[in-house]
């Protein structure tokens, strides 16, 4: 499966995005899908994963409250609804696939989109 991630860009801190990942393939419900994102001289980290169906969720402590994944089965997309932006959730944000368990390990997923970097400004 390929990911394709978009929606990135410069926001003030406050103000909100929504990240967007798109699967090719018809595999798609397959997947436990999550985003993950990586700030400079960072180690790559969880942000939140969402089940097949769509119905459990899972999220960082450091985002919990402010940030929200879905996903849409006819579109073949995952979606990341990002509120409340801090400066600390500057990063580069990958969407990844795995046909496991929903974890929060990177080695737990098979397949990463090209990330989309997101900017917070103080």
């Amino acid at each position: 499966v390929q990911l394709q991630a978009s929606g990135g860009g410069l926001v003030q801190a406050g103000g909100s995005l929504i990240l967007s990942c798109r699967a090719s393939g018809r595999t798609f419900s397959s997947y436990v899908m999550a985003w993950f994102r990586q700030a400079p001289g960072k180690e790559r980290e969880f942000v939140t994963g969402i089940s097949r169906s769509g119905g459990r969720a899972e999220y960082a402590d450091s985002v919990k409250g402010r940030f929200t994944s879905s996903r849409d089965k006819a579109e073949n997309t995952v979606y990341l609804q990002m509120t409340s932006l801090k400066p600390e959730d500057t990063a580069v944000y990958y969407c990844a696939a795995g046909s496991g368990f929903l974890e929060a390990l990177p080695s737990a997923y098979d397949y990463w989109g090209q990330g989309t970097q997101v900017t917070v400004s103080s």
